[in-house]
């Protein structure tokens, strides 16, 4: 989400005159009832989107033998993810201590520790764009944007990935790779992107391109499941899937909506515009793939929601309408293209289309950002100068790329070295459920 509404936190300063205790009183920050209910809500749409939407979304598309093992992995990362955060997730994302608009050092690539283990957060602790609602409110919030971002991950290795490697890699790839670029774009002045101007409302860059990227790496690194091309995968429930797709529709209000950080015309905006992108990718992907195939099928347009959701996401609270409708027809196009076309020329085995769907649709949602937050453009942002703000975001994208690659790149490398990545053929043949959890998913 975009942290612009909370720069500038802090007491005004009480005017030397007569009643100094009734203006000392009126500068408090007082708790809103309203924005801290708004809140509260979209946290709980937002933790719905991995537990159960993304885990039936990704579970139904893989074979049968492997539905429990990508829920699994859903499960243990939102375990996994919620304990580092309050550990010190929360703290190398959001801790401004050392920063400086308009300096780089070290703090403008990460926080530091003074948050640690949520060190002086009360229930009386308050924050948000005017200090309205609960600091822990906005802990949780941010927590369940934590979650979902690694938890997108698996959908690129799946079926091929030992459990502890993931639960190490995860671990890992939250601490040097999350955390810094969360702080990088939303922690407020001081922080590297933020201080480019990068538009990034909800987590286009932060959770997308992010998630997305690292998938492609990972699948690289980890090599094709057994069989592939060749052997048919082909999805064993697809009607989990629609149904995690309809979640995650529904959370999406909460991830897009919740990051106006308040109840106001922002987040009703937001919550307009993601519509109507979401259903303009739906028909988009669902329109090329009968065109290019012959055929619309439940899984195309369920991807198409999911590239639609995507792509608004750092948009959402910018663009317009008519913005919108243009962004969730492109993500819509292009998304099928790469997780089709593009997929099948590169040939690489990214099994649940993670980077074709997440990775792309970041980007596309990112640099459209500086298109349609004009005014101009019937958009709501500050943008005078599109070319200038495009190159913002491609700036902002590059770096994203980038870091992520290299990074994951030599986590998944150091790990593989040190304890394997991958399962067995045997395994792999068998199945994780069994292999790994000695458990079924199905019944015989």
């Amino acid at each position: 989400m975009t942290l612009r509404q909370f720069a500038g936190l802090g007491a005004l300063l009480s005017l030397a005159m007569p009643g100094l205790a009734l203006a000392d009183e009126a500068a408090a920050p007082v708790l809103n009832s309203g924005d801290t209910a708004w809140m509260l809500t979209s946290t709980a749409l937002v933790l719905f989107m991995t537990i159960p939407g993304l885990a039936l979304f990704y579970g139904g598309m893989v074979r049968s033998k492997n539905v429990l093992s990508v829920m699994m992995q859903c499960f243990a990362i939102t375990g996994l993810i919620s304990i580092l955060w309050m550990v010190y997730g929360y703290s190398l994302a959001f801790d401004t201590t050392g920063m400086e608009q308009g300096v780089v050092n070290f703090n403008s690539f990460v926080g530091g520790l003074s948050k640690a283990f949520l060190s002086g957060v009360t229930p009386s602790s308050i924050t948000g764009p005017a200090a309205l609602f609960p600091e822990a409110v906005f802990i949780t919030f941010q927590m369940t944007f934590a979650i979902i971002t690694p938890a997108l991950i698996v959908g690129a290795f799946a079926e091929r990935m030992k459990f502890s490697a993931m639960l190490i890699f995860m671990a890992i790839w939250f601490t040097l790779v999350y955390a810094p670029i969360a702080h990088m774009v939303w922690s407020g002045n001081g922080g590297l992107m933020w201080d480019w101007g990068v538009l990034d409302f909800a987590g286009g860059t932060v959770v997308h391109i992010n998630a997305g990227v690292a998938g492609l790496v990972a699948c690289i690194v980890l090599g094709k499941r057994k069989g592939y091309p060749t052997t048919p995968m082909a999805p064993h429930n697809l009607g989990y899937t629609l149904i995690g797709a309809a979640m995650l529709w529904v959370g999406w209000f909460g991830f897009n909506a919740g990051s106006a950080a308040a109840a106001n015309g922002t987040a009703g905006m937001a919550m307009l515009v993601t519509q109507i992108a979401t259903a303009a990718a739906a028909l988009g992907w669902m329109f090329a793939e009968w065109l290019t195939h012959g055929k619309p099928s439940a899984l195309g347009i369920a991807s198409g929601v999911v590239a639609g959701l995507v792509a608004i996401t750092p948009a959402a609270g910018t663009v317009g309408p008519m913005g919108a409708l243009v962004i969730g027809l492109a993500a819509g196009v292009i998304c099928f293209l790469c997780a089709t076309t593009l997929k099948r020329k590169m040939g690489y085995d990214d099994s649940l289309d993670a980077f074709g769907v997440h990775g792309i649709g970041g980007i596309v949602g990112a640099i459209l950002t500086g298109v349609f937050a004009a005014p101009a453009l019937g958009g709501f942002g500050t943008v005078e100068d599109i070319g200038a703000q495009v190159w913002i975001q491609l700036k902002g994208v590059g770096f994203t790329v980038v870091y992520t690659a290299i990074v994951t790149y030599v986590i998944l490398k150091v790990l593989d070295a040190v304890m394997g990545l991958r399962v067995n053929e045997e395994e792999e043949a068998v199945g994780l459920d069994l292999a790994q959890h000695n458990e079924r998913g199905y019944n015989l």
